[in-house]
């Protein structure tokens, strides 16, 4: 009898902790930015252990303005403000720009980074998810000194199977 009850526990536990990854899971998926100077871009955010980051898998404009301020006119974007200069090549396609996430329950996640390419800056994160929009906050020492942001889920159409013959 009480190894039976040991059993149950143990799958009972089992069962909790399946419960609370599939809550944090909530945040993995496919998220549109709002636009930047590269325009909108796809975020892919996943996990890893018990943390979350998210990486650059598209973005709306790929290639920098022929007028280009900094003479790249025709360029694919590069991370050129990065405050390491050994990184400012690295193409801006597959660039992790959230990291670190941990699940805090009730649909919000705290602990995490984001980076803006745009300014080169790396910022405390926390994010919030309310149906299929992520609420970002970004700031530096407290959330009252910061900006958000708003990324909604990307919901890719179903693959419909090709009708028989």
């Amino acid at each position: 009898m009480r190894k039976a009850l040991v059993l149950v526990a143990v799958v009972l536990l089992g069962l909790v902790a399946v419960a609370v990854a599939e809550d944090g899971d909530a945040i993995v998926g496919l998220w549109l930015t709002e636009p930047s100077t590269g325009g909108h871009a796809h975020v892919e955010i996943s996990r890893a252990g018990n943390t979350y980051s998210g990486k650059i898998v598209w973005v709306e404009i790929p290639l920098y303005p022929a007028d280009d301020e900094m003479g790249m006119g025709g360029q694919s974007r590069v991370d050129r403000n990065n405050p390491d200069p050994a990184l400012r090549k690295a193409p801006t396609v597959g660039l992790v720009v959230v990291r670190d996430f941990v699940y805090a329950g009730e649909n919000q996640w705290k602990d995490g980074f984001i980076y803006d390419p745009d300014n080169g800056k790396t910022y405390r994160c926390k994010a919030r998810l309310q149906g299929d929009t992520l609420k970002l906050r970004g700031y530096i020492g407290i959330s009252l000194l910061g900006r958000n942001a708003l990324w909604t889920r990307v919901r890719q159409p179903p693959v419909t199977p090709s009708p028989a013959r």
